[in-house]
């Protein structure tokens, strides 16, 4: 069984190799498997990536986006963070407005999407049951964050938190890594901005989930996306359009 580190890999593609044979959590690597040969109708000549699925976008990012989980049929599908979903749709549309992708959509790897200066990567890295990690699959998991984290932090600068698991999950992953979260701990809210002393300085920026349930219901608008993104990019010393 691969073991997770924090230690092991000296660069972020060392990094997402090690992260793509993980196979830590029992429940996760079964159900990951499971839906990669069970398939859904829509995708049954495709072959499913199945496998933990690591960050995606540059590695001197000065943004990194920091979501729940692989969808079962979309990164579990594609093995590319947020890609090939109708989360994803959302997500890409509004990187590819504030002018941090190089287009709107993304359906695989191959598909020529580009990321500016932005990374997208996620506190748990398997596809769960109804998309529902438990605390001990989320702990096995930290350390891939923490240690992603560690590589960017020579330029990342802000970073876009979406809903209340990542950022639950991502403020003791900053504490441990020296950046100083207040106490009491901020609470998730979209459009919070938290500002951590450390070096460097880090912006913390909150934004609903960009799940079907919040962008069905109005809950979450492309113009909250977009706005949230711009203030993101511009603490982080990106020039948004």
């Amino acid at each position: 069984m691969t073991e997770v580190t924090d230690r092991g890999q000296s660069t972020l593609a060392e990094l997402d190799a090690a992260v793509s044979e993980c196979r830590r959590c029992p429940r996760l690597v079964a159900w990951r498997e499971q839906v990669a040969a069970e398939k859904r109708a829509a995708f049954a000549g495709e072959t499913y990536w199945g496998r933990p699925v690591p960050g995606f976008g540059p590695a001197d990012a000065r943004l990194s986006v920091v979501g729940l989980a692989p969808a079962a049929h979309g990164a579990n599908r594609t093995g590319r963070m947020f890609t090939g979903d109708r989360s994803g749709d959302v997500l890409f549309q509004a990187l590819y407005d504030v002018g941090l992708a190089s287009q709107p959509g993304a359906t695989g790897i191959g598909d020529g999407l580009e990321l500016y200066g932005v990374r997208l990567t996620a506190p748990v890295r398997c596809a769960p049951p109804q998309n529902k990690p438990t605390p001990d699959e989320r702990d096995n998991c930290r350390p891939w964050l923490a240690r992603e984290l560690e590589l960017l932090r020579p330029t990342v600068r802000a970073v876009v938190v979406l809903g209340a698991f990542g950022w639950q999950a991502l403020l003791p992953v900053l504490a441990d890594a020296g950046w100083r979260v207040p106490r009491p701990r901020p609470k998730f809210a979209h459009g919070a901005k938290v500002v951590l002393a450390g070096e460097p300085e880090l912006s913390l920026f909150g934004c609903f989930h960009v799940s079907q349930r919040n962008t069905q219901t109005g809950r979450l608008t492309p113009v909250m996306v977009r706005d949230v993104l711009r203030a993101a990019a511009c603490a982080a010393g990106l020039t948004p359009s």
